[in-house]
């Protein structure tokens, strides 16, 4: 196997595999993934059955993003014959009292020609019959939210990049990065690769990675889980009968309808640090109580018993906007954080990374995941989503 190449992607998760797919379909065999563990590792932030995807957002620059991550995942779907996005439709519900501003989400929704529809507590029972709320609740349904299938869309990915000619290697940690003139020596599993250009996806690990150029992101990794309840009234909570939800609130709830497990998935916000390389796998029951509670006061007829809880990373900036820029620096290097809810994103972040590199620019609207802007230079904690 050659040890030089054009691209070198670090991680391979869910923003790294996309990253190595459309990079592949520009560069073919000139494209090499490292992944620290095994492909499919349940050890970070991407794998499970389903991620929410959505058009509500709060800022016109995310919901122009969002709009084109649809199209990315189309382009996917097509290349690689796997169906990965799942239009169920999302309702939002809003509280009376939130730490979210539910207007700019309407606003960013109308200026980009989204269509929505407001709803009392009456017309979201009446929609949707397995809802529970009363009139203190507004519901906003966009009925082309839904879910990605994350395991199968790392999966569709990774294949279709190794079809085009990328080499991808796993159990692969890297241990040291020299830049040199016009290339970078990477040495991953003590194996010594040369890249010209450098993508830096990796997650909780982010910051071992750039200790290599001696920076540092103020980036916090919490422990988190969603659980799977076996309704006895599945049937209700098909795909085509319930939609993927989230209650507005900072420690907000969310949930999915049946998909990938015979379960109604749910769960709510921890926000527990904690260190990449020494968290557990053990689900906190603190936490399962609060969604079982959740569900029966809200969505009764999906609580039955546990059919499983699974755990996993999440990584915050101050601001939960995503990293998504060149390394001060480095030009050839650039580097991506998805900031907790980067997962609906990720083929059209693996297409501008490639864009930014193979062109030299993209279209996308990027400027507000620059590392210039003034919340990387403060070490905070997570202060809204």
């Amino acid at each position: 196997m050659k040890n030089s190449f054009d691209y070198i992607v670090i991680g391979l998760g869910g923003l790294g595999s996309s990253t190595a797919y459309w990079l592949s379909r520009r560069a073919g065999a000139e494209v090499l993934g490292l992944e620290r563990f095994e492909f499919g590792h349940g050890r970070g932030e991407s794998q499970d059955h389903s991620r929410i995807i959505r058009l509500t957002y709060h800022t016109e620059d995310y919901v122009r993003l969002a709009q084109q991550a649809y199209a990315a995942w189309d382009t996917l779907e097509e290349e690689s014959g796997s169906h990965v996005v799942l239009k169920t439709g999302e309702i939002n519900f809003w509280p009376p009292v939130t730490t979210l501003v539910e207007e700019d989400y309407l606003k960013s929704m109308a200026v980009c020609g989204v269509p929505f529809d407001c709803l009392d507590h009456r017309e979201v029972m009446k929609r949707f019959p397995q809802f529970v709320v009363d009139d203190a609740i507004r519901g906003v349904y966009q009925p082309q939210g839904g879910l990605v299938g994350a395991i199968a869309a790392n999966e569709a990915h990774r294949r279709m990049a190794t079809q085009n000619g990328a080499v991808l290697l796993d159990n692969r940690p890297v241990t040291s990065i020299r830049p040199m003139e016009n290339a970078y020596e990477v040495v991953a599993g003590g194996q010594v690769f040369q890249g010209g250009k450098l993508v830096i996806a990796a997650g909780p690990w982010t910051n071992q990675v750039l200790a290599h150029f001696g920076l540092s992101l103020p980036l916090t990794v919490t422990h988190e889980q969603v659980s799977y309840f076996a309704s006895p009234h599945l049937d209700d909570f098909m795909p085509e009968r319930f939609p993927v939800w989230i209650w507005m609130i900072l420690d907000n709830y969310y949930g999915f309808p049946v998909y990938g497990a015979q379960g109604v998935k749910a769960a709510k916000d921890r926000f527990a640090p904690v260190d990449p390389d020494q968290r557990g796998f053990d689900p906190d029951p603190v936490n399962e109580e609060e969604v079982r509670s959740f569900l029966q006061q809200h969505i009764p007829r999906a609580v039955g018993p546990l059919l499983y809880t699974k755990t996993c990373l999440l990584t915050h900036t101050p601001d939960i906007d995503f990293v998504l820029d060149r390394l001060p620096g480095h030009p050839d290097c650039c580097v991506v954080v998805g900031a907790t809810h980067a997962f609906k994103f990720a083929s059209v972040i693996g297409q501008t990374l490639s864009e930014l590199l193979v062109d030299g620019s993209t279209d996308k609207r990027i400027d507000a995941f620059q590392f210039s802007r003034p919340a990387l230079g403060k070490h905070t904690a997570p202060s809204n989503l």
